[in-house]
């Protein structure tokens, strides 16, 4: 994983506004590798605390959570809902209201 990869995958996070989410997908491309959804991961895993991100806003393609221990995954479930993200009974998020998409790609690097 290249160290740019790294930055733009940071920097991306840290953008997405409150009451917002994109995807590990979503992040991986516009980082500039849209096969890179697992480095998302590692990444938020790996540097969520160092870099102060905003982890909890990022979500599975279905608009769910992806975290497997029930306390880490009740804490993103409080977190957004804090910010007003509602999910279904499924605990899932509508992706058509809530997926944050910057205006053009480009303005993310400014």
């Amino acid at each position: 994983m290249s160290s740019l990869f790294y930055r733009k995958v940071i920097d991306i996070i840290k953008r997405i506004p409150k009451g917002k989410v994109s995807t590990y997908s979503q992040i991986a491309k516009f980082a500039g590798n849209k096969t890179a959804a697992r480095q998302v991961s590692f990444i938020l895993h790996s540097s969520s605390r160092k870099e102060n991100l905003p982890w909890y806003r990022v979500v599975n393609s279905n608009g769910g959570i992806s975290i497997k221990s029930e306390d880490g995954y009740n804490l993103q479930i409080r977190l957004l809902k804090k910010e007003g993200v509602i999910f279904n009974e499924n605990n899932l998020i509508n992706l058509k209201k809530y997926l944050w998409a910057p205006g053009n790609i480009y303005d993310i690097f400014d």
